[in-house]
């Protein structure tokens, strides 16, 4: 049993304190436990960041990008074990946790701890009259709320440019999933993150989640997660001048245009829809297809998605894990019934497997799902259900395309799919969404701008969005002398 605790300054003890169950959602079975949390740890954990804040923030940027590049070499080190721990807590397949998300979360602190290095400011030559130039200060004790699904990849995705940049931190990892941020905490004290610098804070998105956006001495928030749960932050926060980053929901478009390569196409169609079982923001959850092709995309889509092995996570074979809980199962569920009930027609799945191996068969399984017949405007093509659940839809023209694409409160990412290079440079330059891929899903460059509009968030956050969201710019000019 894995007693999960915090870092706030040093690792917290196991107290007699609230405690909340952590559950492996393939067997249902509890594996550990991870504090309730409280509004004082949060306080405490803001103090102790505050009081790093001068030291941390006048450390050289090598020094600083030392430490970053310790945390990562203690993440491939333990990677093994790590991948586990995500495994276990979220239910992804392992091989998705120790072949993609664990490399991912080193990356992620890598990629930064390089950028400080190359980071510069401005300057300008003002004639006669002197010179101007601008510097890039830390901001304080950022708050860095990160979600379930990704659990490790998205925390370290948030606190390495925090860091990297000479804040210093206090984080949230979701209660749900909180395993691999513990055991990161342990390695990072171990790797020669200074006391004080780092804090992560386990505990309950309405208590410790809410007193990190509503502390005054916590100017900058950036937060992954629901929809409407960032509006809450930014109600909160707007009182307060606080700089946010909100990265929210999506109902993401794939569009299948009339002279796309179905074969070569198909695979990288079916992990857009449902890798980690559709927990993922940019997951595609509603497929255009042009009416041309409509027939023989759907009778190769649907023999792939029949063909994905639903199961244990551990099983290198699994290509679908269990959703992350009971009650988001249940969610999810409970919307493909709502869609049959819409007017949607099942062409495949809809259920929980028949047939599962006697280890998870109490697991939170559900099939991947393909839903037909369903009009734009109902809840199922409306909002996010965050689960392997695809609707498929045909168009006429682009332009129609590009109009069904738009047509959701969401602005996250969209996939086009055509061999007309043209005809998608139009489309990409109409299309509502914050990411666009031609011909690609999740094609990522860490100096490339992550982020959606409309309901799907606020700001950017990767590459120089990420340096620029926690620093604080200075102009400075210098008049000449006698000028």
């Amino acid at each position: 049993m894995i007693q999960v605790t915090s870092l706030i300054g040093t690792m917290q003890s196991v107290e007699d304190e609230p405690r909340m169950p952590v559950v492996d959602p393939a067997t249902a079975e509890q594996i550990g436990t991870v504090p309730v949390g409280s509004a004082d740890d949060v306080d405490r954990a803001v103090a102790i960041a505050s009081e790093a804040f001068p030291v941390w923030s006048g450390a050289s940027v090598h020094d600083r990008a030392a430490v970053l590049h310790g945390m990562a070499d203690a993440i491939d080190a333990n990677r093994d074990e790590l991948a586990s721990l995500e495994s276990r807590d979220q239910g992804k397949p392992l091989s998705l946790a120790r072949d993609l998300e664990i490399p991912r979360a080193a990356a992620n602190l890598r990629f930064f701890a390089d950028a400080i290095r190359q980071e510069k400011g401005d300057f300008f030559d003002l004639g006669t009259q002197g010179i101007n130039y601008t510097l890039r200060r830390p901001r304080g004790v950022a708050g860095c709320i990160s979600p379930w699904n990704l659990p490790l990849y998205l925390f370290t995705w948030k606190i390495a440019p925090a860091l990297a940049t000479g804040n210093t931190v206090v984080a949230k990892p979701s209660e749900v999933t909180p395993l691999s941020a513990h055991r990161f905490s342990e390695l990072a004290a171990e790797a020669g993150m200074p006391p004080g610098v780092l804090n992560v804070v386990q505990g309950r998105g309405d208590t410790v989640g809410a007193r990190i956006v509503e502390h005054p001495n916590v100017p900058t928030i950036t937060f992954t997660g629901g929809t409407s749960t960032g509006e809450w932050i930014a109600r909160t926060a707007a009182p307060m001048f606080k700089r946010l980053s909100l990265e929210l929901g999506g109902k993401n478009p794939i569009i299948v245009c009339e002279d796309a390569d179905l074969e070569a196409a198909m695979p990288t169609i079916v992990r857009a829809c449902f890798q980690n079982q559709g927990e993922i923001c940019t997951c595609g959850s509603r497929i255009l297809v042009h009416r041309e092709r409509i027939k023989a995309f759907m009778a190769r889509f649907l023999e792939c998605v029949s063909a994905l092995k639903v199961g244990d996570p551990l099983d290198e074979e699994t290509d679908l894990g269990p959703l992350v809980s009971a009650d988001h199962r249940d969610k999810v569920e409970a919307a493909v019934a709502r869609a049959v009930a819409e007017g949607g027609t099942l062409a495949c799945g809809g259920g929980r497997p028949a047939v599962l191996p006697d280890r998870v068969r109490n697991g939170y399984f559900l099939e991947p799902t393909v839903l037909m017949g369903l009009d734009q405007s109902c809840a199922t093509n409306q909002e996010e259900l965050f689960g392997p659940v695809v609707t498929v839809q045909g168009f006429d023209t682009h332009g129609e395309a590009v109009t069904r694409a738009n047509a959701t409160d969401y602005g996250l990412a969209c996939s086009i799919w055509t061999r007309n290079l043209d005809r998608a440079h139009r489309m990409a330059e109409k299309i509502e969404s914050g990411m666009i891929w031609v011909n690609a899903w999740m094609l990522r460059d860490l100096r490339t701008p992550f982020g959606g509009m409309k309901h799907s968030g606020v700001g950017r956050e990767g590459g120089a969005d990420a340096l620029r969201f926690f620093t604080e710019p200075r102009s400075i000019t210098i008049a000449h002398s006698g000028s």
